[in-house]
């Protein structure tokens, strides 16, 4: 708990410094263990500083809590989660007046004015629940009432995290025929992660395949802002197919426009889809904030990461999954087509893409090691040349027509992970195999 203190007291002197006692800073947390009480650590931290804290006393989807600081107007906000990371750990997301990540300078002017002694603690200002106004822009943006015009049906996945109630009760009252599995909160997550990623969704693929008429699975990470998807056969719909679909239908079927922005490790259909439809690009280091980052500069369409955090710029600068959800759903209404069909349209479109992520558990010493020696990469991998080599974030080698592989360390765990991009599921695997023995320091 005094780690958490001093964390919210190094936050509050920089608000402090930036928008003057008496400012308002909202404090939520999610569904993890003393979530509940390490955000009331922090919003007495903030009030001991002169600070206007207000407090929601219910666990609360981060974007929701970002939506909260642009409706109110709020100097910032500190969510109490450690998001899609495994269930023993937590953290802080600070988040600024524009409700979206704040950048690397405010964050290090906040440790460096973390300070050493127990700081002052005071009396919040009291609570406030931001969800019936969230709700309201969500129904708003997604146009709720055509998505229960076409009659689908929902399984919504919120993996035992603070969305939980959210999008299934957003479906219900519009009469989509939606329920909700692993609803109940759990510190735990039910023993795994909560990342909507291949190896977490098991429970909502074999919800999908034992629902009686053909269901669409919808999922959100452990603070909402992370989406998932499972089509109606069961199979997972990645990130890269969800951001791709996202982009096609906001420019295409909405007729929206404004800058791409996406990540390094993000899938090449979002750069072909931006060439043909003529949108500005970006492409920008790990890191949603970087897409705030452009966000604040230039009108964004709509920007993302490769593990599911995508943001649309006529919501917030800010990775919001409830959205997501229920944008996909508006393009299945729009296009007349399940999920699984509206996927068989982009491959159609774009070619064969298939994406590959792997996480190696590697200490520190051994990542240094790892990248170091890719600082002369193959002159081939898996039997294909190496054609280029970039190093915007980590090392991004390219195969010709063949696609691509990245190497790069966690920025949040103690992890190197191996990303690989082709046009055919052979390949890819060997790839990856590839890409991960060279880590290892095996040969392959």
């Amino acid at each position: 708990m005094a780690a958490v203190r001093r964390a919210a007291a190094g936050a509050a002197a920089v608000w402090r410094r930036d928008a003057g006692a008496g400012a308002t800073v909202l404090v939520g947390h999610d569904t993890r263990f003393l979530g509940a009480r390490f955000a009331e650590a922090v919003a007495a931290v903030l009030a001991g500083a002169g600070l206007r804290a207000r407090l929601c006393g219910q666990p609360l989807p981060t974007p929701a809590l970002s939506f909260a600081v642009r409706e109110m107007g709020a100097a910032g906000a500190v969510m109490v989660t450690a998001s899609h990371n495994p269930p023993e750990w937590n953290g802080l997301k600070l988040k600024g007046p524009h409700g979206g990540p704040v950048d690397e300078t405010f964050t290090g002017r906040v440790e460096a004015a973390v300070p050493e002694a127990e700081p002052p603690l005071g009396e919040p200002a009291g609570a406030f629940d931001p969800l019936t106004a969230y709700r309201a822009r969500l129904r708003e943006l997604a146009d709720v009432e055509a998505i229960a015009a076409a009659r689908p049906r929902v399984i919504c996945d919120p993996m035992h995290g603070s969305g939980a109630g959210v999008l299934v009760g957003l479906l219900r009252e519009a009469g989509v025929d939606a329920r909700e599995i692993r609803g109940a909160p759990d510190p735990s997550f039910g023993g795994l992660r909560p990342e909507p990623i291949a190896p977490n969704l098991s429970p909502l693929q074999a919800a999908v395949r034992a629902s009686v008429t053909p269901a669409v699975g919808l999922a959100t990470d452990g603070d909402a802002d992370r989406v998932g998807a499972v089509d109606e056969g069961g199979a997972i719909v990645d990130a890269q197919r969800i951001f791709s679909l996202l982009l096609r239908h906001l420019a295409r079927d909405r007729g929206l426009r404004g800058t791409v922005a996406k990540t390094y490790a993000v899938t090449e259909m979002v750069d072909a889809l931006a060439v043909r439809m003529g949108l500005p690009l970006r492409i920008l280091p790990v890191g949603f904030k970087h897409v705030t980052a452009v966000a604040l500069r230039e009108p964004l369409l709509i920007g993302g990461e490769e593990a599911g955090g995508i943001g649309v710029g006529i919501h917030l600068p800010e990775r919001d999954g409830i959205l997501c959800c229920l944008l996909l759903l508006s393009a299945m209404a729009r296009a007349g087509r399940s999920l699984q069909g509206l996927v068989s349209d982009l491959l159609a479109e774009l070619g064969p893409h298939v994406y590959g992520r792997i996480d190696l558990p590697l200490s520190e010493a051994e990542r240094a090691t790892a990248l170091a020696a890719l600082r002369e990469p193959p002159a081939e991998l898996a039997g294909m040349p190496v054609t280029a080599v970039e190093r915007l974030d980590g090392v991004k080698v390219r195969l010709g027509e063949h696609g691509w592989l990245l190497w790069r360390a966690s920025g949040t765990e103690p992890l190197l992970r191996v990303y690989a991009e082709t046009d055919d599921e052979g390949r890819l695997a060997a790839l990856l195999r590839a890409g991960a023995a060279i880590c290892r320091g095996e040969a392959e």
